[in-house]
């Protein structure tokens, strides 16, 4: 592979390949045993979503670690206040959803090898932050799978691959927020992003977590559309006899 194969387009997977993705996307992040072991790759996008804007507003980066309960710390120094705590608080949750859309745009306008090796290119950039062994476990077998589809897979595995992908981030990025109100609803969540939010700006968590759920809820609607194969007609008439 070249780097100019990453630009070439390539044909967007069948409707009914999109669709058997996104079924068993879904049925991943709605199946509890299934989702307590898919939910790590949330957990990546999110500390990931920190890490990036750590680092786009000027903090600097002590580390990421990933723990086997799914939960997740990013680590950055720098002011205790101000935009750049806020936006590194607001890019957490929003990441996952933010990222499905992305991929599903990549996936729509055909580039798919480059959706692909951007994710890699994310995850090995992350890889360099993991401070503890389950986080590089974590990391490393995401990448290895994404690697392995990428490089060995024919076009309509990786199509496939990345249709899931892609329908996966966006499903999974309206759980957590759910998940995250219940524990704040049982006080269990003191410290949550949204609480962090809450003190940082004065705006009640529960506002922020309206938030989080807004962006996830229209990532999905706006990615389901880019997911749909340009020739597939709508069933909508012209109104005509």
């Amino acid at each position: 592979m070249t780097f100019s194969d990453l630009w070439q387009e390539q044909a967007v997977p069948e409707l009914w390949i999109t669709g058997i993705a996104a079924v068993v996307a879904l049925v991943l992040v709605l199946y509890g045993p299934a989702w307590r072991l898919a939910r790590n790759v949330v957990t990546i996008a999110h500390e990931g979503g920190h890490a990036v804007i750590a680092l786009a507003t000027g903090r600097k980066l002590d580390g990421i670690r990933l723990h086997s309960d799914t939960s997740g710390v990013t680590v950055s120094r720098g002011r205790p206040d101000g935009a750049g705590m806020v936006f590194t608080a607001l890019a957490g949750y929003t990441a996952p959803p933010l990222l499905g859309l992305l991929f599903a745009w990549l996936l729509g306008m055909g580039r798919i090898t480059l959706m692909l090796w951007f994710a890699l290119a994310l995850l090995a950039a992350m890889l360099v932050m993991i401070r503890n062994v389950f986080g590089v476990v974590s990391v490393v077998t995401t990448g290895a799978i994404v690697f392995a589809v990428s490089w060995f897979g024919s076009a309509e595995i990786q199509g496939a691959f990345a249709a899931f992908g892609a329908s996966f981030l966006l499903f999974a990025g309206v759980r957590p927020v759910i998940e995250l109100q219940r524990l704040r609803a049982r006080r269990q969540a003191p410290s949550s992003d949204a609480d962090q939010l809450a003190h940082l700006t004065g705006v009640p968590g529960l506002v922020w977590v309206f938030f989080f759920g807004f962006v996830a809820v229209a990532a999905l609607a706006v990615g389901g559309g880019l997911l749909m194969p340009p020739d597939v007609a709508l069933p909508f008439g012209d109104g005509g006899a």
